[in-house]
């Protein structure tokens, strides 16, 4: 009888803890950090256009839009970088790689998700999504169209893949890329039934219909999301793909270890793409 009651009370219990994980799917993918956009001028960022963009249900998104560095003003056709963060970042907490990170004669637009940082709401990802696509349409009428790059790091890979797919994009930067909820779920979360997830962020997908070049980079010491996943989102890649790998970098490690060769590999990535360059074929992730 004890047995019985034992086996009840697991069963119990794994419910209840299975019925909280489906509730707050949301809230462990999302954790939606609040942050007011800094003072550019008091961060070394003189160059700075705060924007406000709405979203259908009225809920206002806060950005950043950073024109070209070395340009007094935005040259005609000049290209753009459209960055996608992590989940648990916001502007005024990577503002430091922004500055960093812009590539030269590029300019640079960031948004933060419904919920994070300064924009109003909650998150999910259908918000995520097109929260993205209204900072695409924002990025599309400051520069040329037709020059859009796209960048995401973690979280924000689902999101860019996402836009890469769906709209004209030029080029496609990842930066520690899982393939999709699912798998992460499994991973960290072993209890949880992962067809009870509704949570897709599927890069597995969305990259299987980007045409445009991609260069994947992805640290060797990645615990929270194995170097596996950045190659198999890479091999899932039809078009040009290059993959850099950043030795003994973990998952939020990746600007500090690879620092200037990061960098710079991702300044010609974006430099070289739409010249020729990086257009020939598909490499051996």
């Amino acid at each position: 009888m004890l047995a019985v009651r034992l086996v009840a009370g697991l069963v119990i219990a794994y419910a209840a803890l299975t019925t909280l994980a489906w509730l707050f799917q949301d809230r462990l993918a999302f954790p939606a950090p609040r942050a007011r956009l800094p003072d550019p001028a008091r961060v070394g960022l003189d160059r700075v256009d705060t924007i406000r963009l709405s979203m259908k249900d009225g809920t206002r998104l806060a950005g950043w839009f950073l024109p070209p560095r070395d340009s007094g003003s935005i040259p005609a056709h000049s290209p753009g970088l459209l960055w996608f963060y992590g989940n648990g970042e916001t502007i005024a907490a990577i503002w430091p790689i922004l500055r960093e990170f812009q590539p030269p004669g590029m300019s640079l637009l960031v948004v933060d998700y419904p919920g994070y940082g300064a924009s109003e709401g909650r998150t999910t990802e259908s918000r995520v999504y097109e929260a993205a696509d209204l900072a695409y349409t924002a990025l599309a009428e400051r520069v040329d169209p037709a020059r859009i790059f796209v960048y995401g790091r973690s979280l924000g890979t689902a999101v860019a893949t996402r836009v890469a797919a769906s709209h004209r994009v030029q080029g496609l930067v990842l930066e520690s890329p899982f393939t999709n909820a699912r798998d992460m779920g499994r991973r960290h979360y072993a209890f949880f039934p992962v067809f009870l997830m509704r949570i897709g962020l599927d890069n597995l997908d969305h990259i299987s219909r980007v045409r445009c070049p991609v260069l994947v980079l992805h640290g060797t010491a990645d615990r929270l999301v194995p170097i596996d996943m950045g190659r198999r989102v890479a091999a899932a890649a039809p078009g040009p793909v290059e993959f850099v790998i950043i030795e003994g970098a973990g998952h939020n490690e990746t600007y500090e270890i690879g620092g200037r060769a990061y960098r710079e590999r991702m300044w010609q990535f974006l430099n070289n793409t739409g010249k020729g360059e990086g257009e020939t074929g598909k490499g051996t992730p």
